[in-house]
């Protein structure tokens, strides 16, 4: 999304400025002397030079701003200032709340608003006013800054969904890749172990028949049994289960990469936590396998040190090595080609994080890398507790500083009243009202009783205070939070990213319709109590009928604001959950087909050879039976050598089974999602192809639901009946995932129940269709 130059604003505020003063005054006929003019131009230079810069220095820019409007407040006339000093100033702490941490901007809106009272203070003294300008300003600053975290918290979300977007793009160009190279090491392996040891032995007996006849029947005897078992072996291959063969864990990859550096003499020692498949682990691994190795070629018999930690928000690794034993050679020193360090940099950017490498106070050197974690958010630097020490004591010193005048010099105290004035009963009041507004999404019955009842009691601050200013002003602001707690409401209410927690008891439950007709008729009773109090000539029921009808028409623009804003933001996930879906679902497809792919080469060529070699062996033809196992060695490395060369012709994308239940696993695990999926043993390894299909869809169709918790698939089989319950998917209670479900199922005449515990689905697909009417008929 592009930005507006960040001149715009500053340069439309000055032309603003200037239309107030000394624009209004010269139309009027009062010009201003030159003194005033030069202190103005004085102070909106600075003021617009530090506003051009507030994306980048908010914090300066807002200490810049404020500091240069009380300086010329002081010699200029009343209202010369003004936007400035209010407009600019809400500007730069808007910049402060978008651009920085929370802790850094409600330091400085607490630090603005004590040091704006103290110098007030220190140059008019205490007075007994109304005080609403103090209400006035400190709403302006709440606003301010509610506003800058809220687009602050909308960037760090749209950039989390972005990454995790991103995420699922790698792993969908990455997941063909890696399912070629799992068949080629699983092929690989076969023909470097089995088939060669038949070819070995078949040969051996060959060349010792006349002295030693015996080994001629071992030889026959383990071909039939190393065929046979290079026939299961290569069947695992082409459609490995998700409950059966796994592939290692990262954290056994790490473990067993370390494990090899130790029996080089290598001391290492290792904390890892378990992590999920996906970019995250291939770049801790790749990370950590070359910084071991260059631990090993510069300082071979330093010990080491590996720490992985995956948090929420990231993931660390960092590899910490000692200097090198005194006297020990370095033999691999040289042989790198010096690009090991731009290697570890790509790989943690290529996952999103970063990487840090430097020289130790010890005489080592540390590797250390911040990776994404399980909210697939982006990485954030630490602020280290120094630098929150330093912003204290900063805003303690502004805020002392209007009080070094009083300190040093002896002034006597300003005359004092009697009673609390409106304005301090207003800012307590809206004080309670911000207060309930945080508590809306935890309690939000009781945070809206709490704004209901706050409102009716600003008519009696009215009154306490002898409020005489305008009368429709304090039931106005009053109404402001109550307008935001319906635009929250309404906007994130239907959002719900993840079920509520399970309850042993019941929540009292308010239809939502509920709280704007009661905000109208608190808000209307409030503002007609308030034009009462004044002794106003206008009749009661037209005093009732215009409030009620100004109250809820601005009522309803909040409720019907948060209803755009609401579908909004629904658009905008569903698009996300459909992209990840699309993408997670041509992921499978692709590596699907490539493991198609090489199957259909084994099922032509190295699984026929071996079944001959079987049979030649059965037949007690040994030579017959090593020309049948070197065939097939013969042709097992040419798939191999077609697998790493990637040609396919172009054909139809074939559609994935429950075979490939493995694949989608992956993929969503590879998203930041702990997916597991379970076949028990009572499932047929040939089902029907319309229920093995149909079976494979629903879990994909129950696993894009947009869900982020952990989820689980169990299919077994029952009496003829596929059964298939899944847990922690509670979207897919919803109408449309419901019906995208049934849509599946129905032609089979499978069933959907939900609910029974909430997240659950239960689904049960029959393993001969049930006849619709029309068959029947038929």
């Amino acid at each position: 999304m592009k930005r507006t130059d960040d001149r715009l604003l500053p340069v439309l505020l000055i032309c603003a400025q200037a239309l107030v003063w000394p624009g209004a005054p010269l139309l009027r006929g009062t010009v201003p002397t030159a003194a005033d003019l030069l202190v103005a131009a004085l102070v909106a230079g600075p003021v617009t030079a530090a506003l051009a810069l507030r994306r980048s220095r908010p914090v300066t820019t807002l200490v810049v701003v404020a500091a240069a409007c009380a300086v010329g407040a002081g010699p200029l006339p009343t209202g010369a200032m003004a936007l400035f000093g209010t407009v600019g100033v809400a500007l730069a702490l808007f910049s402060v709340a978008a651009e920085r941490d929370t802790f850094t901007t409600v330091l400085c809106v607490v630090t603005l608003a004590l040091w704006q009272l103290l110098q007030n203070i220190n140059l008019n003294g205490l007075s007994d006013n109304n005080g609403l300008d103090l209400v006035l300003t400190a709403l302006l600053y709440a606003t301010a800054c509610g506003a800058g975290m809220f687009v602050r918290r909308t960037r760090r979300t749209r950039r989390a969904a972005e990454l995790l977007l991103n995420r699922a793009e790698t792993e969908r160009h990455r997941l063909p890749a890696a399912e070629r190279r799992r068949m080629e090491r699983e092929l690989h392996d076969v023909s470097a172990h089995h088939l060669t040891a038949v070819v070995v032995t078949a040969g051996a007996a060959l060349g010792l028949r006349d002295r030693r006849p015996e080994l001629a029947a071992e030889a026959l005897e383990f071909a039939t049994e190393t065929g046979r078992e290079v026939t299961r072996a290569l069947g695992a291959v082409r459609a490995p289960a998700p409950s059966r063969e796994e592939l290692p864990s990262p954290e056994e990859r790490l473990r067993a990469l370390i494990a090899g550096f130790r029996r080089l003499d290598q001391p290492v020692d290792a904390e890892i936590d378990p992590l999920p498949d996906g970019a995250v682990a291939d770049a801790a691994y790749g990370i950590v396998r070359e910084a071991l190795t260059n631990v090993a070629r510069h300082a071979p018999g330093a010990r080491t040190t590996v720490l992985c930690r995956y948090g929420d928000t990231r993931t660390d690794v960092v590899i910490t090595s000692a200097a090198p034993p005194a006297g020990t050679p370095a033999h691999g020193t040289g042989l790198g080609g010096g690009r090991g360090q731009g290697f570890l940099r790509s790989r943690a950017r290529e996952a999103g994080g970063t990487l840090t490498t430097g020289p130790t106070a010890e005489g080592g050197w540390e590797v250390r890398a911040t990776l994404p974690g399980r909210t697939s958010g982006p990485v954030e630097e630490s602020i280290p507790p120094s630098y929150r020490v330093a912003q204290v004591v900063a805003a303690f010193g502004l805020c002392v500083q209007p009080l070094l005048p009083i300190l040093i010099v002896r002034t006597e105290s300003a005359p004092t009243g009697n009673h609390v004035s409106a304005g301090v009963l207003f800012a307590l009041l809206a004080a309670a009202q911000a207060v309930s507004l945080l508590w809306l999404r935890r309690a939000r019955v009781l945070a809206q009783g709490a704004l209901l009842g706050l409102a009716l009691l600003w008519p009696v601050a009215m009154e306490v205070g002898n409020y005489t200013g305008p009368v429709w002003l304090p039931p106005t602001l009053s109404g402001v939070a109550t307008c935001v707690a319906l635009l929250v409401l309404k906007g994130r209410g239907e959002l719900r990213a993840q079920p509520p927690p399970a309850r042993t008891y019941r929540r009292p439950q308010v239809h939502f319709f509920v709280f704007p007709v009661a905000a109208t008729a608190a808000h209307a009773t409030a503002l007609t109590i308030a034009v009462l109090h004044r002794d106003t000539t206008i009749p009661g029921w037209a005093l009732i009928l215009a409030t009620t009808a100004g109250t809820a028409l601005v009522v309803g623009a909040a409720h019907y604001a948060g209803s755009l804003l609401g579908r909004r933001n629904k658009a905008t996930q569903e698009s996300q959950t459909q992209r990840l879906a699309t993408w997670t679902e041509e992921a499978v497809r692709d590596a699907w087909a490539e493991r198609r792919r090489i199957a259909a080469g084994l099922e032509s060529t190295v699984l026929a050879r071996t079944a001959d070699m079987i049979a030649e062996a059965q037949a007690g033809r040994l030579d017959a039976t090593a020309t049948r196992a070197r065939e097939a060695l013969t042709a097992m490395r040419a798939l191999l050598d077609a697998v790493r060369d990637g040609d396919s012709a172009a054909e139809l994308t074939p559609q994935p089974t429950l075979q490939a239940l493995d694949l989608l696993a992956h993929q969503c695990r590879a998203t930041g999602r702990d997916v597991e999926i379970r076949l028990t043993d009572r499932v047929p390894e040939r089902l029907p192809t319309e229920v093995d299909l149909a079976a494979y869809h629903v879990a994909e169709a129950l696993l894009a639901t947009g869900d982020t918790e952990p989820a689980a698939l169990e299919l077994d089989a029952v009496d003829g009946t596929l059964t298939i319950t899944a847990t922690g998917v509670p979207r897919a209670a919803d109408p449309a995932v419901r019906d995208r479900l049934t849509a599946r199922i129905a032609p089979l005449g499978g069933t959907l129940t939900t609910g029974r515990p909430p997240g659950t689905v239960h689904l049960r697909l029959p393993f001969t269709a049930v006849p619709d009417d029309e068959e029947r008929q038929r």
